[in-house]
């Protein structure tokens, strides 16, 4: 056998790290297709491809996984709005950025998140975990839509207009999750849009 056909031997970290990042997107597309009661630690180590022992070694309860999942892909969703900021245009930047935001509505992470938030609030133990992750998603969002817009948020109503922004495209994200809302939702972006040009204090 040649040193090329040597297989590679992937270091344990490195394993440990790929089996949790199978697991935590099983557990996200399991929340999108099959709900919060669907969800269940069985189901997600077997859509991951791993063991129940390994995946309880992890995350000892479903609260533990669900939880860390929704993180987990908030955290690229981060990754995904810095790559928008860097294309966005300069002529209708407002509209394309309500766009980009919009889009983080109706998303897989949006949904998964959802049936989360449904959960805990009827689940005390839960809520505490989730009231967190939502308090801090919710400023980094706000943040990232400051910084998109190009505005300085301290100047006359500038604040206000962005968190009406955030909660116009997150109603729009929940209508979206009964049925193809785009039209509509398309209407009020480029409505919403023309009001921030003429609202917002740059």
């Amino acid at each position: 056998m040649t040193e090329a056909e040597i297989p590679t031997r992937i270091p344990q970290e490195e394993r440990t790290r790929q089996m949790r990042r199978r697991l935590l997107e099983a557990t996200v597309d399991s929340l999108v297709e099959l709900g919060w009661s669907g969800t269940t630690t069985t189901v997600v180590s077997q859509r991951a491809g791993v063991s129940r022992g390994a995946q309880l070694h992890h995350f000892p309860t479903k609260h533990d996984l669900v939880v860390a999942a929704v993180e987990f892909i908030t955290e690229r969703r981060r990754s995904q709005m810095d790559a928008v900021l860097a294309d966005l245009p300069v002529e209708g930047r407002t509209r394309a950025v309500l766009e980009a935001l919009s889009a983080q509505f109706i998303s897989p992470v949006f949904f998964a998140a959802l049936e989360l938030w449904v959960a805990a609030r009827t689940d005390e133990s839960l809520r505490a975990e989730v009231d967190d992750l939502e308090r801090r998603i919710g400023r980094e969002t706000h943040a990232h839509a400051v910084t998109l817009l190009g505005i300085d948020e301290s100047r006359g109503r500038n604040r206000q207009l962005v968190q009406a922004t955030l909660d116009l495209v997150r109603g729009l994200g929940l209508a979206a999750t009964l049925s193809d809302d785009s039209m509509r939702r398309t209407a009020i972006l480029d409505a919403w849009a023309i009001t921030l040009d003429h609202e917002l204090e740059r």
